[in-house]
C-alpha cells in the first residue's frame, strides 16, 4: 500500500503547521526545525550538538510543547544514576509488596539535557530504551509506549566533567544536527522581545501523540524505488572503503537513511522518495556516524568533507529500475 496524494498533501499541511508552531520559540530556523520534525514522525531519536546559547533546550522544549503527550526533561550531571532515569522498584511496608516508580524515561518525549555530563554507566541506561522502547528493571521488560523520542544535547566547547558518547549509543540517534547562531534579523526579534523569557512557552500543542503515530505510519508507506534503495547501499559500502575512515555507515544507519528520506518525502507532499532527499539528508544522518582515523583528525580532515568525497564518489540514480 502506497501513499494517496491527498494523504500526501495533508502530510505535507500538517507537518508545515508543526513546523510554524515551533518557529515561534526559535526563530529564523526552519531547515533544523524540520530535521527535528522528521526525526521525530519517523521514530528515531535526534541529538543536538552546539555552542552554548545557541537554543538546543529551547528547540527541544518547543519540539515537546506542540505534541499533546506528555514529556519531561532529564539534566544530566556526573552524580546521576541509572535508576534516576529508569525508575525503581521500592518496597511497599503497608501492603508487602515491592513497586515499581517509573522514572522520567516514561514520556512521549524525553530531553536529556548535557547528555555527555553523566557517567558512561547512567548514559547506557538510554541504550535499551532508544532501541527497543522499553527499559528493564529488576529482571522485568516496561515498555515505555509510542510515540518515543529522545532530543538530547550535548555541548562541544566545554569538556571539563563530560563523558564522549560511545559509537553505539550515537548509531541510535537517527540524526544529529547543530542549531547555529540566528542571522541578524533573527536576533534582532529576539532582542526587540527580550521580555519573553522563555520563548518555548508560546508553543501550544498542535496534534496529539497518536496523530505522530498515524504520520509515521503514513510515511512509511512513501514508496521508495529500487534504484534509491542501491544508491543507499552504495553508500554505505563507499563509505567503509574512504580514506581516513575507520568505521563507516552501519546497516542500522542504512535503515534510518530510507526511514528519514521517506518522512522529507511526505513533508514536500510527495508519494515517493527521490535521490536529490537522500543527498539532502546525508549530512545529519552520517555526520555522527562516520568514525575517523587519527592521522584525519591530525591533518584537518572532517567528517563534512568525507561526506562531500562520498556524496561525490557515489552516482545518484538516473532512471528508475523496473
Amino acid at each position: 500500500m502506497t501513499l494517496s496524494r491527498e494523504q500526501a498533501e495533508w502530510f505535507r499541511q500538517t507537518f508545515d503547521r508543526l513546523t510554524d508552531n515551533v518557529e515561534k520559540a526559535v526563530l529564523g530556523k526552519r531547515h533544523v526545525i524540520r530535521l527535528a520534525l522528521t526525526c521525530m514522525l519517523s521514530e528515531g531519536h535526534l541529538l543536538l550538538e552546539d555552542n552554548p546559547g545557541t537554543g538546543k533546550t529551547m528547540l527541544a522544549r518547543a519540539l515537546a510543547n506542540t505534541v499533546q503527550g506528555s514529556h519531561a526533561r532529564i539534566q544530566f550531571t556526573p552524580d546521576l544514576l541509572p535508576s534516576d532515569v529508569t525508575g525503581v522498584t521500592v518496597y511497599d511496608q503497608n501492603r508487602g509488596t515491592f513497586e515499581f516508580h517509573p522514572g522520567p524515561i516514561f514520556h512521549t518525549i524525553v530531553l536529556a539535557d548535557e547528555i555527555n555530563r553523566a557517567s558512561p554507566k547512567t548514559q547506557a541506561a538510554l541504550l535499551e530504551v532508544m532501541e527497543e522502547g522499553r527499559v528493564t528493571v529488576d529482571g522485568e521488560p516496561r515498555p515505555v509506549g509510542r510515540p518515543f523520542m529522545v532530543v538530547a544535547t550535548q555541548n562541544p566547547i566545554e569538556q571539563a566533567g563530560t563523558y564522549r558518547l560511545p559509537e553505539a549509543q550515537l548509531d541510535r540517534f537517527l540524526m544529529k544536527t547543530s542549531v547555529g547562531y540566528p542571522d541578524h534579523a533573527s536576533t534582532v526579534a529576539l532582542l526587540v522581545e527580550a521580555g519573553t523569557r522563555d520563548r518555548a512557552s508560546l508553543v501550544t500543542p498542535v496534534i496529539t501523540a497518536e496523530v505522530v503515530s498515524q504520520m509515521s505510519g503514513l510515511a512509511d508507506q512513501v514508496y521508495v524505488d529500487p534504484a534509491v534503495v542501491g544508491y543507499v547501499a552504495d553508500l554505505a559500502e563507499e563509505s567503509r572503503r574512504l580514506p581516513h575512515v575507520r568505521l563507516g555507515l552501519s546497516a542500522r544507519g542504512c535503515l534510518a537513511f530510507i526511514r528519514v528520506a521517506k518522512t522529507w518525502a511526505a513533508a514536500d507532499g510527495r508519494d515517493h522518495v527521490v535521490p536529490d532527499d537522500v543527498k539532502e539528508l546525508a549530512q545529519p544522518v552520517l555526520c555522527h556516524r562516520l568514525l575517523l582515523d587519527a592521522e584525519a583528525q591530525f591533518g584537518g580532515v572532517t567528517v563534512d568533507t568525507v561526506i562531500g568525497r562520498l556524496l561525490d564518489a557515489v552516482a545518484p540514480p538516473t532512471d528508475r529500475v523496473a
